[in-house]
């Protein structure tokens, strides 16, 4: 009697009620540099997702000043603690300002699209540009990096926000890296926008 009840509840229990998890895994851009934790575009964008219909937990998972070599470091263990089924990876911008090899960046970012899909996540890649500090020709091999693992692995290529948040000064932080804390609730709409189709 208790294993046909058991079953009952487990087949009138619908499916939506069981929330996804969604991790960002990025640098200063995705972890609310210079405010509060819960002011960063990853944290307002839960309510605005589940406001769609869809039942996502947010896990931000970004670090200040990361690199794709520090985020490969730390996703195996991110991947077991959060078990997510999304993974936004926001990470190459610090390697492209230092001037990392494209090679290498690459190498890191395929090896973080493998342990996505191994755990049985989907990866969201987001396409990231840096100035051209280094010249047209590396600004070029580093922005086609994502295109390619894009078409690589048949992944979704997300939009880079910064691109639309640096046209409004009074949006950036005096650095001119770094949106303010004004910005992140329409970041955190365009990126619902953005993510929704492939959730």
């Amino acid at each position: 009697m208790m294993r046909i009840l058991a079953l009952l509840i487990l087949i009138l229990t619908p499916i939506s009620s069981v929330a996804a998890t969604l991790m960002v895994l990025g640098d200063s851009l995705s972890a609310g540099y210079q405010m509060r934790a819960d002011q960063s575009w990853p944290r307002l964008m839960e309510p605005m997702l589940n406001d769609n219909g869809l039942k996502i937990e947010v896990v931000n998972a970004s670090i200040s000043g990361d690199t794709t070599g520090n985020g490969l470091a730390r996703l195996p263990k991110l991947l077991k603690q959060h078990a997510p089924d999304y993974v936004i990876i926001e990470l190459g911008a610090n390697d492209g300002l230092r001037g990392f090899p494209p090679a290498a960046i690459e190498k890191n970012l395929r090896a973080m699209i493998a342990l996505i899909k191994d755990s049985g996540g989907e990866p969201l890649l987001m396409q990231i540009r840096i100035p051209p500090n280094y010249g047209k020709r590396y600004t070029s091999q580093f922005e086609a990096i994502y295109v390619r693992l894009s078409k690589d692995y048949s992944l979704p290529l997300l939009p880079f926000f910064l691109e639309q948040v640096i046209l409004r000064d009074h949006w950036m932080m005096d650095d001119g890296l770094h949106p303010k804390a004004a910005a992140q609730p329409w970041i955190a709409q365009y990126m619902t926008n953005a993510i929704t189709p492939f959730l």
